[in-house]
């Protein structure tokens, strides 16, 4: 009974602050992790001790889940090569820097420094996606810094297994054999992946049930994720892989009413889980620092000078990356740079890993080093969340690299009247044809010629109500309506594709026309 007193206390301050956070323009992450600090400080705030299997296994499958279906795979195939360089190159040197760095200041061995190190080297990809979720980053830089804290897994997986390996003295570490492991994590979560997406794929295409697809749509992410580990592969990378692809082709998996309701549904499972592990995080902080030994008063200068070594590293290895590859044309290297170095921030994946570390040594010994490695873990991700997080707007907007809200508008404006104009194109078809009454037509044409003419977001409803001998026109109205909507959902995955709409622009007049489509009386 405390246990599920503690999740709906921390459920309904999540909710709390998250609602203040969106009414002050601040980050959600970075309030709750304050709050959370203040709530674990205040006297008579019981200890929080949180299983890593809990956030491993219920809460990351999800938020990895929704992150990978935001991203854009357009976008990721042009930027692929700067985050596998990310991914890759800067996690491995992160957890050399860190490593030396720990060494040099704190009391840990070289083992549990190169553990701290493998378990800092990555950044978080659900504290990224949850921070730049409300930035106008251009859709290149938004997927690049998403994509690269969703696939730097494999690397800093393999690094931390090589990095506890050591520090409980299990053997000598065979690089080669890394790698091996470095490429089955990797390669083997990818495979199981894709084919969780293939199949759900199959199922979800054969399903009209809005119970049913809902239920599938929750489940697929902790399937992918329970698969992979079961074959000691990476389930960060098959959630990751999995939601990608299901991502891409889930608008013909399932008509509009289907999409909008695993929507909405999906936004309130985000929306706690995300609220509540950030809370988590500012929580524990005080409880860990209260089980560290004697002589670890240091921990704050020491977490402080680790994060520095992140960022400034980070700094170093984007800036000449961002002079090669320019994600936005025209845009200064050092703005580009700025921005993605800045988003790079730590968060839930490294606080599970931390909480994984043995207790023991293999001689049945207390494992040395495992607290500090926890605080200065915790600590490194609070910095993040709440410096980053909070400071992260400001930056992007005085990079000058922030979408502004009217080209938005005025891309949405022009996607939607060449929508108008697609589904005019299909009316005259029709009506040179024969093919369908002309009253219906007319009325879908009156239609769409308002909308082009006052630029309207919705569909303007005819006020006249049909009498009892029009019930045979109606039904074929209706029937014409559904056949304009996917015309025009047809076209505008062509603009998609063809880059002359932005991944945003995309899924807001795919909303708007799976509400077109709900809307229509007697829609199935």
């Amino acid at each position: 009974m405390r246990a599920v007193g503690t999740v709906l206390v921390l459920v309904v301050l999540a909710t709390v602050v998250a609602t203040g956070a969106r009414r002050w323009q601040i980050p959600a992450p970075s309030l709750l992790v304050i709050a959370g600090l203040v709530a674990a400080l205040i006297p008579g705030t019981p200890e929080l001790h949180i299983a890593p299997q809990t956030i491993a296994l219920v809460v990351l499958p999800p938020l990895l889940y929704a992150s990978a279906q935001e991203m854009s795979l357009r976008d990721l195939k042009i930027v692929w090569r700067p985050v596998t360089v990310l991914a890759l190159g800067l996690v491995l040197a992160s957890a050399a820097a860190v490593g030396v760095m720990a060494v040099t200041l704190t009391s840990l061995t070289a083992p549990m420094a190169l553990v701290l190190g493998a378990v800092l080297a990555s950044t978080d990809p659900v504290a990224v996606t949850a921070l730049s979720r409300r930035l106008a980053l251009p859709g290149r830089v938004q997927t690049m810094v998403q994509a690269e804290s969703l696939f730097n897994d494999a690397t800093s997986l393999v690094l931390f297994k090589v990095a506890v390996g050591l520090a409980l003295a299990a053997g000598a570490v065979s690089w080669p054999k890394a790698g091996g492991e470095f490429f089955l994590l990797a390669g083997g979560g990818s495979i199981i992946g894709a084919a969780v997406a293939g199949v759900v794929a199959l199922i979800r295409a054969r399903t009209t049930d809005p119970v049913l697809e809902t239920v599938i749509a929750l489940v697929t992410p902790y399937g992918a994720y329970v698969l992979a580990e079961s074959a000691h592969t990476s389930g960060v990378t098959a959630v990751v892989v999995a939601g990608v692809v299901l991502g891409r082709s889930g608008y013909r998996l399932s008509d509009a009413r289907i999409r909008l309701q695993l929507q909405a549904v999906y936004s309130v499972v985000v929306f706690l889980l995300e609220s509540v592990v950030f809370a988590i995080i500012g929580l524990e902080l005080p409880t860990m620092v209260r089980d560290l030994p004697a002589g670890s008063g240091a921990w704050p200068l020491q977490a402080l000078a680790l994060a520095a070594v992140l960022i400034g590293l980070r700094v170093l290895w984007v800036w000449p990356l961002s002079t090669v590859v320019k994600p936005v044309e025209g845009a200064a290297s050092w703005r580009v740079a700025a921005v993605v170095t800045w988003a790079g921030t730590r968060g839930v994946m490294p606080l599970a890993a931390a909480l994984s570390i043995p207790l023991t040594a293999d001689d049945g010994s207390a494992l040395t080093g495992r607290p500090l490695v926890l605080v200065l873990t915790t600590a490194v991700v609070v910095f993040t969340l709440v410096v980053q997080g909070l400071s992260l707007a400001p930056l992007v907007n005085r990079s000058g690299l922030a979408l502004e809200p009217g080209d938005t508008a005025r891309e949405q404006e022009r996607a939607r009247q060449r929508l108008a104009r697609a589904g005019l194109d299909y009316l005259d078809q029709l009506a040179d044809l024969g093919a369908a009454p002309e009253a219906a037509i007319e009325r879908i044409r009156l239609a769409l010629d308002s909308r082009l003419r006052h630029s309207l977001a919705q569909d303007p409803q005819d006020p006249r109500e049909p009498g009892p001998g029009e019930a045979s026109l109606l039904h074929v109205y209706q029937q014409l309506r559904r056949e304009v909507i996917a015309v025009q959902g047809t076209e505008l995955q062509s603009m998609y594709d063809t880059h002359q709409i932005s991944d945003a622009t995309r899924r807001q007049l795919q909303y708007d026309l799976d509400l077109e489509e709900t809307g229509i009386n007697g829609s199935r």
